[in-house]
């Protein structure tokens, strides 16, 4: 194939590189475009391919016109409009494909590239990871080496020296690029990614139906990464607090909004004794605007001063912002693993924490009527119940599984009687369900618990199959307890890093199982730390930091007037070293091999191949030998003297002239006009 390839046509080759890159560009856009997009797309490609190795004529104007009429309307019909960031892309995709069918000059294919560089940057809309920035950086070494190639005279140049001349091009604005991304102050609404709000992430939710969180369980990805400035404490401990779900219809339970309506009377009443546990946390964006914090966590975190990042604690000690958290977020926290909470004495609204809907569960509530009804259980607190509880857990064969089957609509009943499996959702639900028939408040919290070590860079790590369900009880003069169903079955689950694997499939067990588990977990770790330092550096580098640098170098208090100057400053000062360079470089060089040079590149400019390193004599004779019928007297002249210069210098007493010789053949060189 590769034989083939390179005995193409140069217009075939060129198009076909040209198409391979477009097609990269495109390719991490698929997973956000309409299905309907990326079919016509890819067919608009092969057939543009298709013409180019069989060099067919391109369409006719009346076939674009009729495709960019079907593009637009189709567009119209899926987002309603044609502006917006979703369909702006899709356009765009749609146009950068329609454009490769009218290729009818260089000019064509130069619309075609910068389509593609601005196509390529709306990539980062989707994703702004290091694998993202890498597949990026490939599309443009691509792209400025289809734009070099344009570029080189007629012939065929090999693409691999298109590629060097755009590598070294890179190379050669990368000091740029880092210069401009370390001092262009960074100054809201202009600087930054547009976010969708609507556009969802596989996480957390306000509400949890029994069966959803064990799908999330199967979802590996990074929700958090947690560094802790002392010792790490005890795995069992790490609880990390989310929504609390209080209100239960049957199937789905969803927070109380009865209790979150009135804070005053439900106050948080806070108890937390020491050690405190100190740690800083990386959150991902979740589009939720909930700050993972361990239970429980007295004062608010401490988050960048930005709009809409002001953080408050609700009275089920849930950390929220005002806004959604849309990217990548940093905060310091400070937490107490022992601690106690809520009222201590029975208040008014408490049954809501024992409602339950009629004509579900109907087992369950009789089996607790029967508790109830047992003399040796008439005293019992909610402490006492609840161990009730996990002794049938611990020795009544139940197992944790995120295989336990599809549950009815009595999942209580089918957790308790008939299955005897479940994940964690399943535990929590059913035993907060068993406590409200025993008339003891109860509810389900949500969160992460858990993670694990990255051996590499030695941050903790939390992820969305660390994602876990617990109840919590009401025990008069203590207030809410934690109580963990989960761990009455599997102690593994939250006092090691023992999770659940998801089944491979097919495929993937034909690729990755002759790899060993130890060297996969060693490779999955160095990425993730690569990740992070990119998310680190890159992705978190804000104003604040941009401002500590400037008082690193002896600005008292910068701001992002401070910055502009700095940077001027530096692009002034690069600019004049960059212009004594030059000047010592033209010093420095031979005069005459300079002017000799220049009279080359016109020579040349005018379709004659020059042979290397030819002397101006045989400059002469090869211009004359390609344009015999022409009057090129004036030219073998010019290089006579210009010979004669160099052969033949003047005298001692000329020397001081030479400059004045060479400026005088300079400005001639300029007036002579070659034939056409």
């Amino acid at each position: 194939m590769n034989q083939t390839f390179s005995q193409l046509p140069r217009d075939t080759r060129d198009t076909l590189f040209m198409l391979g890159v477009i097609a990269w560009v495109v390719m991490p856009q698929v997973s956000g475009l309409p299905l309907w997009c990326s079919l016509f797309c890819a067919a608009v490609m092969f057939w543009r391919a298709a013409l180019a190795w069989q060099s067919r004529p391109l369409p006719s104007r009346w076939w674009l016109l009729g495709l960019l009429v079907v593009f637009i309307a189709a567009t119209l019909f899926t987002y309603k409009t044609i502006l917006g960031r979703e369909a702006g892309v899709t356009l765009l995709v749609l146009l950068l494909a329609l454009k490769t069918l009218e290729l009818h000059a260089r000019r064509d294919a130069f619309v075609v590239f910068f389509l593609g560089f601005f196509l390529m940057l709306t990539n980062f809309f989707i994703s702004q990871s290091l694998l993202t920035a890498a597949a990026m950086l490939i599309a443009l070494l691509g792209l400025l080496t289809a734009l070099v190639n344009a570029h080189m005279p007629v012939g065929r140049p090999p693409l691999l020296q298109a590629a060097r001349t755009a590598t070294g091009m890179a190379l050669l604005g990368a000091p740029v690029m880092v210069l401009l991304f370390v001092l262009f102050p960074r100054v809201a609404p202009l600087w930054g990614l547009p976010s969708d709000a609507a556009s969802g992430r596989s996480g957390l939710s306000s509400q949890m139906t029994v069966g959803n969180m064990a799908s999330l369980a199967l979802d590996d990805s990074v929700a958090m990464r947690i560094r802790f400035d002392g010792p790490r404490p005890e795995q069992s401990t790490l609880y990390f607090r989310g929504p609390v779900l209080s209100a239960f219809d049957g199937r789905t339970w969803q927070v109380l909004e009865a209790a979150a309506q009135r804070p005053s009377k439900w106050p948080v009443n806070l108890q937390v004794q020491e050690p405190a546990i100190s740690y800083q946390v990386t959150l991902e964006p979740s589009q939720q605007p909930w700050l993972m914090v361990l239970d429980a966590t007295p004062i608010a975190p401490i988050t960048p001063a930005v709009p809409g990042k002001s953080a408050r604690m609700t009275h089920e000690l849930q950390w929220v912002l005002d806004t959604p958290v849309t990217e990548l977020l940093r905060y310091q926290a400070t937490s107490y693993p022992h601690f106690s909470h809520g009222p201590i004495q029975t208040m008014p609204g408490m049954y809501d924490f024992m409602a339950l809907p009629s004509g579900f569960n109907p087992r369950t509530l009789q089996w607790a009527e029967e508790l109830k009804r047992q003399p040796s259980y008439a005293n019992y607190s909610a402490v006492q119940w609840s161990g009730l509880a996990l002794e049938r857990l611990r020795s009544g064969g139940y197992s944790y599984t995120l295989e336990p089957g599809l549950f009815g609509l009595h999942s209580a009943d089918e957790f308790w009687f008939d299955r005897k499996a479940g994940f964690c959702e399943h535990m929590a639900a059913s035993f907060v369900i068993l406590m409200r028939a025993l008339h003891v408040p109860a509810r389900v919290v949500t969160g992460y618990q858990g993670g694990e070590r990255n051996a590499v860079d030695g941050l903790w790590t939390v992820r969305q199959s660390d994602a876990h369900a617990w109840a919590e009880v009401w025990q008069a003069g203590q207030g809410w307890v934690r109580v963990d169903p989960t761990t009455a079955v599997a102690p593994g689950r939250t006092g090691s890093v023992q999770r659940l694997v998801a089944p491979r499939g097919i495929i993937a067990s034909a690729i990755f199982g002759s790899v060993s588990p130890a060297l996969a977990l060693r490779l999955r770790a160095t990425w993730e730390a690569m990740n992070n330092r990119w998310n680190q550096w890159v992705l978190n580098y804000t104003q604040a930091k941009q401002l500590n640098l400037l008082k690193n170098i002896g600005f008292n208090e910068p701001n992002w007037q401070d910055l502009v100057w700095v940077l001027c400053g530096i692009v002034v000062a690069g600019s004049l070293a960059s212009a004594a360079w030059s000047a010592w470089e033209r010093h420095r060089q031979d005069p005459w091999l300079r002017l000799l040079t220049q009279a080359g590149v016109r020579v040349q400019k005018s379709g004659i191949a020059l042979l290397p390193n030819s002397t101006p004599r045989q400059m002469a004779q090869q211009l004359q030998a390609a344009n015999p019928q022409a009057n090129l007297t004036a030219w073998q002249d010019w290089f006579v003297r210009l010979e004669a210069l160099r052969y033949a210098p003047p005298t001692a007493s000329q020397q001081t002239q030479l400059k004045h010789l060479l400026g005088a053949m300079r400005r001639e060189l300029c007036q002579l006009s070659l034939p056409t």
